[in-house]
């Protein structure tokens, strides 16, 4: 019997909706069939016990105390959902592990998880896909209370600054979404549902995706962005025998990665099916003796780019000065999307085989 385990990241700003989304997630996912396991929010669960920044030496020590818990009881259920005899087990975590980072100073961050023997890279993308639930703060003010749980201190003000610190802690992630104010609470709450379905492939994995191409951009202005990540991509493509496109992939920054297999499906020209596995290193290396030897290697800087609750991905090619690649993924084939202002335009380059990496791995000269 195959087994599927996905684990996933509900985060967000203070006054979110996260208590109630993950009774939402309980019920509707077990009703497709999944066993679902909850990781308890680990900071509410160390405040309420007596464990806070305000009763710790430091507030860099309190953090290393919820990051150390935080670890442990992902790895008991790591293993726990091993042991399972469930076909299709979902693990959602309230919080993950880089939500210490908007509570600590880059610095602090840094020399707590090096004192742990992790890197951001390893810890980040430990978890399938990542959901961020906007604070009340943001967009529905009238909304934002801290009665409701005792571990929340936050104003409007710092819980809005608090939203911002989180969404550009996770930028960076593979699949990072956000969930805004921009509907009631229960329609909020229904597109956090769809997103998930969407990513767990319910009824079926599609992947709806808009491409770009856009003048070459302003570097430094994105190295500059707090909610902007840079990331690393080699991009290698298998031998295929059925017409599917399949390729595996090393992600990452800094000598730290992961590794990935992707087969991709078209449907149409904005649908297709796209199914991806996680890889250990010495998979992702026996694999690449598969490789497709009529094609070259596709190395590129990924920008990873939040803005206006929409994740941009913008693709940055080592043989292009002038130009480069933008995507962004919706759950809507009809999303308006708004670009940032220093981003600009040529053209939509969607169903232009021209500028698909496959494409791009077939010349030789460009």
């Amino acid at each position: 019997m195959s087994k599927e385990i996905t684990k996933i990241v509900i985060t967000g700003g203070p006054c979110a909706g996260k208590s109630t989304a993950m009774s939402r997630i309980q019920k509707y996912f077990s009703d497709l069939g999944y066993t679902v396991l909850f990781i308890s929010e680990t900071a509410t669960e160390l405040i309420t016990g007596g464990v806070a920044p305000w009763t710790c030496g430091t507030n860099a020590e309190y953090q290393k105390c919820q990051l150390m818990l935080q670890l442990e009881k992902e790895r008991i259920y790591d293993y726990a959902a091993s042991t399972m005899s469930s076909e299709k087990i979902l693990i959602v975590c309230d919080r993950g592990i880089l939500d210490n980072r908007a509570y600590m100073t880059a610095e602090e961050f840094e020399e707590t998880i090096s004192g742990l023997s992790k890197n951001k890279v390893e810890l980040r993308d430990n978890y399938d896909a990542v959901f961020h639930l906007v604070t009340a703060a943001k967009g529905a003010e009238e909304f934002y209370t801290t009665s409701n749980n005792s571990a929340r201190t936050e104003t409007v003000e710092q819980a809005a600054e608090i939203d911002n610190k989180l969404i550009s802690a996770w930028t960076g992630h593979p699949h990072f979404r956000v969930i805004d104010n921009q509907t009631d609470f229960d329609g909020k709450i229904k597109r956090l549902l769809s997103e998930i379905s969407s990513f767990l492939g319910e009824p079926e994995p599609f992947e709806i995706e808009r491409k770009f191409l856009i003048e070459y951009p302003d570097l430094k202005i994105l190295n500059s962005l707090e909610n902007c990540q840079r990331v690393e991509i080699i991009q290698t493509y298998l031998d295929s025998i059925n017409g599917d496109e399949v390729r595996v992939r090393q992600r990452g920054e800094n000598g730290h990665y992961i590794y990935f297999q992707t087969t991709k499906r078209m449907i149409s020209g904005l649908k297709r099916v796209e199914i991806e596995k996680r890889l250990s290193k010495d998979e992702y290396l026996t694999l690449l003796m598969n490789a497709d030897t009529t094609k070259r290697q596709i190395r590129k800087d990924r920008y990873c780019l939040t803005y206006d609750n929409q994740y941009f991905e913008i693709d940055v090619y080592p043989f292009w000065e002038d130009k480069a690649v933008l995507e962004i993924e919706l759950s809507d084939e009809t999303s308006e999307i708004n670009f940032p202002e220093f981003i600009h335009v040529i053209k939509e380059v969607t169903e232009d085989y021209t500028y698909k990496n496959v494409s791009l791995a077939e010349k030789k000269v460009l």
